[in-house]
């Protein structure tokens, strides 16, 4: 036997013999379902949701750019809250990360009181974490003591030292991390049939009216303003114009918590603006809080007609608002609190994004 006819027995006998090939199929499959299981559910949950949205005629199909609900490869990609009168539903979008968070405190114990909180993070999602955590918290506590103790709390100066405090605390911290990050921050407290909101950034807050009518309870800090140009330029710096406004070419928006490196010199600043509304007099069906996400694609009145005629939804139509803004061609994490004034349940289930 020649030396090139053993060798080509050696290899059919050996490394091509029916029990080495079928165990090589039985390793591929098992590779491929051990690793690949996670992108497999998150196409089938794609489609699912697509065929949803298809069937409720809630977006063409002909507009529709990107098939993919979402592009990240982390395990948690989409997160909902319902607890009592309001409900939260985000997705991570388009980007590559979730830095968006949420909290919803519903009729704290003792007090009459309820806050709902969207907080929506730049530069790392460590800031709007941190200030979700803490500042919540901190009201808890505020309004808590002030139920025991018998008296009465100036909610207005109380959001506003709370938020300062807490900006205080947030860049501490950063600037021992060397973290950059920051955060907007729109908060609504409702007690007594009085609804103050107040609002850092460029997250929004918007009221239906009883007509049906969409009423800004908060209004977006933006460097090109006249107020916010003004002040950036007092204190020494500037704005500049590539896609958008940016303070010193850096941040879109002149006012958020964290930010430390814009903080030093006050180009960027966290003082709230704070409005205070009478329940009673506007007796509002439901209020919209939302991350920008949901706002580059849509305009107050577009959101609070499409709220309108879904509010009989498991979410208060929160769900169907955030991935008609996805399918619209929103960039961004999409984060929406919808407030439904006309209903009051107990927590029903909450999930949120990994702490």
């Amino acid at each position: 036997m020649t030396l090139t006819a053993a060798v080509s027995r050696y290899i059919r006998k050996y490394i091509f013999s029916q029990e080495l090939v079928l165990t090589c199929i039985f390793l591929i499959i098992l590779y491929q379902s051990v690793f690949h299981v996670k992108p497999i559910w998150r196409y089938l949950r794609r489609t699912k949701l697509n065929i949803q949205l298809r069937w409720q005629g809630q977006y063409n199909s002909s507009k529709v750019q990107d098939s993919h609900l979402l592009n990240s490869s982390g395990e948690n990609d989409a997160w909902e809250t319902k607890k009592g009168n309001a409900a939260v539903y985000a997705i991570q979008g388009r980007r590559p990360h979730m830095e968006d968070r949420f909290n919803i405190v519903y009729d704290l114990e003792h007090t009459k009181s309820s806050i709902y909180g969207i907080f929506d993070g730049h530069g790392g999602e460590f800031a709007a974490d941190f200030v979700e955590k803490t500042l919540i918290k901190k009201m808890m506590i505020r309004l808590l003591k002030s139920s025991l103790d018998h008296s009465k709390v100036n909610i207005s100066q109380m959001i506003m030292q709370e938020m300062l405090d807490v900006d205080d605390q947030l860049l501490k911290v950063t600037r021992s991390n060397m973290d950059i990050s920051g955060t907007t921050a729109v908060l609504a407290l409702v007690q007594d049939g009085t609804l103050t909101v107040a609002n850092v950034g460029d997250s929004r807050g918007v009221l239906c009216d009883k007509a049906g009518q969409a009423v800004p309870v908060s209004f977006d800090h933006k460097p090109h303003l006249v107020q916010e140009r003004q002040r950036i330029r007092n204190a020494g710096g500037f704005i500049s114009f590539n896609g958008v406004w940016r303070v010193a070419g850096i941040l879109a928006m002149s006012r958020a918590l964290g930010d430390y490196p814009l903080k030093d010199k006050n180009l960027v600043i966290a003082n709230p603006d704070i409005l205070t509304f009478n329940i009673s007099d506007l007796q509002p069906p439901f209020m919209i809080l939302a991350t920008d996400g949901l706002w580059d694609v849509f305009s107050n009145q577009e959101a609070v007609d499409y709220i309108s005629e879904r509010l009989h939804e498991p979410h208060y139509g929160a769900k169907s608002l955030v991935l008609q803004a996805y399918y619209r061609g929103s960039l961004d994490n999409i984060s929406v609190l919808v407030v439904n004034f006309k209903e009051k349940k107990s927590a029903l289930f909450d999930k949120q994004p990994n702490r």
